[in-house]
C-alpha cells in the first residue's frame, strides 16, 4: 500500500481502474484514455484479485471501479463501465 500512497500524491490527476483479469473491453478504452491525456494525467490499472488489502481499504465493491486522485485527495469515484470520452472529460476537469 506504500506504493499506492506514492501514486496518488501526484500533482497531475491519476485515474485508477480497479479491474478483474478478464475485462478486455476496458483495456482498449483505457489505452485510448491514456493516449488522449498524454502527459496531463496518469492512468493506472490495479487488479482487484491481486490487491485484496487495498481493495478492502478503499471498499471497492464493483468491477470496474474508477477513482481519480490528485495531490493525495480523491476527486471522483464511480463503479461500472465508462466510455473513453466520459473518462477523458472527467480527468481533464482536474488537470
Amino acid at each position: 500500500m506504500a506504493k499506492f500512497g506514492e501514486i496518488i500524491q501526484s500533482a497531475h490527476p491519476t485515474l485508477i481502474d480497479f479491474y478483474k483479469e478478464d475485462d478486455d473491453i476496458m483495456n482498449n478504452i483505457l489505452r485510448d484514455v491514456a493516449a488522449a491525456l498524454g502527459d496531463k494525467a496518469r492512468v493506472i490499472k490495479i487488479n482487484i484479485d491481486k490487491n485484496n488489502e487495498l481493495v478492502e481499504a478503499l471498499r471497492v465493491k464493483g468491477n470496474p471501479t474508477y477513482i481519480i486522485y490528485k495531490n493525495g485527495e480523491m476527486k471522483w469515484r464511480q463503479s461500472g463501465e465508462q466510455d473513453a470520452n466520459t473518462l477523458i472529460n472527467l480527468v481533464e476537469q482536474f488537470v
